[in-house]
């Protein structure tokens, strides 16, 4: 059975990505493009987002043309986000959520929002990041607390939310797996005679700059040797490739995060 694949935020990077993906994919077609209010491509054909043939589907930026499709996925701000989960979740259409930098009170509203609709919420949305994340927490958990751990991320100059959303999930995975509270134990910022490393710290490192699209390193360091494990992005499809992949089996799921 086709599924339709409602696009919110469809003018951005990551949206014509997203346009794209749910075009070519088998199985699925685009069911909506959602937009910011007053833009310019409100009333187009969808296709001159991606220079592909004519969608029937018009640019809009009512949130009520989701209902038509099966699952939406999201790919905003975190101002958009938090504005408009509510509305969304009345319209009983599952969502995929991509988007990072949350407030509490943002995830507070996603949280309600799952006891309506399914709610998929991934800071990360790569397959090979999915397995880092389940690695990561067993390899946290394998060694024991002498082997200190270092969470190091870049990203092109004009991401906005630091660390990354991907990195914090990881220092969760991390803590998880030696049963630690993160919030607690993070640090996150280290700045003149910072003294000793504190005992079950885990550490960011956060670089910017140049076009990267986005690096992240976890490094289990121990007395006499250490432990790397990365990942590096080379084609920032793979992240519409995985939404989609992730888009489908949430249309068959019941409400939740």
């Amino acid at each position: 059975m086709t599924q339709k694949i409602g696009v919110i935020g469809g003018a951005g990077r990551m949206g014509r990505l997203l346009i794209s993906e749910a075009i070519q994919r088998e199985g699925c077609e685009l069911g909506a493009v959602i937009v910011r209010s007053g833009s310019d491509l409100i009333g187009l054909d969808a296709s001159v987002l991606v220079g592909g043939s004519q969608q029937e589907v018009k640019v809009g930026d009512d949130l009520k043309t989701l209902a038509k499709c099966d699952v939406v996925i999201d790919f905003t701000t975190a101002s958009t986000t938090e504005a408009m989960i509510g509305d969304i979740s009345k319209l009983g259409v599952p969502v995929l959520i991509g988007t990072t930098g949350l407030s509490h009170a943002g995830q507070q509203a996603v949280a309600a929002a799952a006891d309506q609709i399914p709610v998929l919420q991934a800071s990360n949305t790569s397959l090979g990041v999915t397995v880092l994340k389940d690695i990561v927490r067993r390899v946290s958990k394998a060694l024991p607390a002498r082997y200190d751990i270092e969470i190091i991320e870049m990203h092109h100059g004009n991401k906005v939310d630091a660390p990354s959303g991907t990195a914090l999930t990881l220092g969760h995975e991390a803590a998880a797996g030696r049963g630690l509270d993160h919030d607690t134990v993070a640090d996150r910022g280290r700045d003149g005679h910072t003294g000793p490393r504190p005992e079950n710290a885990i550490g960011y490192a956060v670089l910017r700059g140049g076009d990267v699209v986005g690096e992240h390193q976890v490094v289990f360091a121990g007395p006499g040797e250490r432990i790397e494990i990365g990942h590096r992005v080379s084609d920032r499809s793979i992240f519409a490739k995985g939404a989609v992949d992730g888009a489908l089996w949430l249309s068959a799921q019941k409400p939740g995060l």
